[in-house]
């Protein structure tokens, strides 16, 4: 990203969008940010060289910063300019830029599995399949995600699995928030007629967009203007990814203001369980939702976290609320480690079920009946 913001003209010339980025670092509490054009070279020659030391800010912050600041220019052709340690005077064009090629740098990051490393995905394929253990008579799991990456989409094409992820369509896959009341069944081969419900569906909602999501312009056919399709590490086109809001009450937009809407109707109905897993509780938007769910008597909160160390769960330990469930440590508090040891394969304990009942079938036949003995 460092050798994309330097012209390489009669001098090395660092473009104005990279010199916004690296303020934004600044500004999100990163004192060792480079500043001026000596700084950002020598930064780039480090990051090239293996040798530069991390910023310490956190990336979606970053991304948020730079959000707000293009939120404050309206138009293009304007300046936003305000005192500060740096002063920053910036155009929106180059805001706009800095967001583009900060957002594509993330979604890279997020184009997983990293070569190498395929094995990362069978731990999502066992919990996909354990998921679809369920008795069908159940409502469908919802998987909520905060993760732009698409291991779950991969684990499930793998397994054979169909996502209703609020996208419609074939060729062209728009946005569509409505498919996540359709459902899916097929007919018997009785001569009842009855259908049957379809047993490998799931819901997924990513409820701060994906590496493969899209703007463009509303249409009618595209009423939200979002539409899905395979990421391009090379492409240069904008991503639909918005990074957490650095404060509450920051106003999330279409089309994750109706997944927000969709995840809290999830978490109010009654007998409503929530398995957390690898989220720090960093999130204000999401962290007042689950305090909403947590107001409803039947609704139960599993936090899975190696060492949970946010306020928000100190404060659940202290109330001592007996439907907060946290497993921790270096097995139980891993998501591997939910996958594998806490969540059961309910097929395997329907078999041993019916085994049980087998057995006690043949017991109860073995033994004597009742009645006078023959005297003969």
């Amino acid at each position: 990203m460092a050798d994309e913001g330097i012209a390489y003209t009669s001098k090395e010339e660092i473009q104005d969008w990279l010199s916004l980025f690296y303020l934004a670092i600044r500004y999100c509490g990163a004192a060792n940010s480079p500043i001026t054009r000596d700084e950002i070279l020598n930064r780039r020659d480090e990051l090239n060289g293996n040798t530069a030391s991390p910023l310490a800010a956190n990336f979606e912050q970053v991304l948020a910063q730079l959000h707000r600041w293009c939120g404050a220019l309206p138009a293009s052709g304007v300046h936003l300019r305000f005192d500060g340690r740096p002063d920053i005077d910036a155009k929106a064009e180059d805001l706009s830029a800095a967001l583009l090629h900060g957002t594509r740098a993330l979604a890279r990051l997020c184009n997983l599995p990293s070569e190498g490393k395929k094995d990362g995905l069978v731990t999502y394929k066992v919990l996909l399949r354990k998921l679809l253990t369920r008795p069908l008579n159940l409502k469908r799991v919802n998987i909520f995600t905060l993760n732009y990456d698409t291991l779950v989409e991969q684990a499930a094409d793998a397994e054979g699995v169909v996502l209703i992820d609020g996208f419609v369509g074939t060729q062209h896959r728009v946005f569509r928030p409505e498919s996540y009341e359709q459902d899916l069944y097929f007919p018997a081969e009785t001569t009842e007629g009855r259908v049957h419900r379809f047993d490998r569906v799931l819901h997924l909602y990513k409820l701060h967009g994906s590496i493969t999501w899209r703007s463009s312009e509303p249409t009618i056919d595209d009423p939200y203007g979002v539409r899905c399709e395979p990421f391009d590490p090379k492409s240069s086109e904008p991503l639909l990814i918005y990074p957490t809001p650095a404060k509450y009450g920051e106003t999330l937009g279409l089309p994750y203001s109706e997944l927000f809407r969709r995840f809290a109707g999830a978490l109010t109905r009654p007998q409503s369980v929530l398995f957390v897993i690898g989220y720090g509780f960093g999130d204000e938007h999401v962290n007042a939702i689950i305090r909403q769910a947590l107001a409803v008597p039947s609704f139960t909160l599993v936090i899975v976290d190696p060492a949970p160390k946010s306020e928000f769960v100190k404060k659940l330990r202290a109330q001592g609320d007996r439907r907060v469930w946290i497993a921790e440590g270096p097995t139980l508090g891993t998501f591997a480690g939910l996958v594998e040891k806490l969540l059961p394969d309910l097929r395997d304990e329907e078999i041993r079920k019916k085994v049980l009942e087998t057995y006690r079938a043949l017991a109860n036949s073995a033994k004597p009946q009742g009645g006078q003995p023959d005297g003969n």
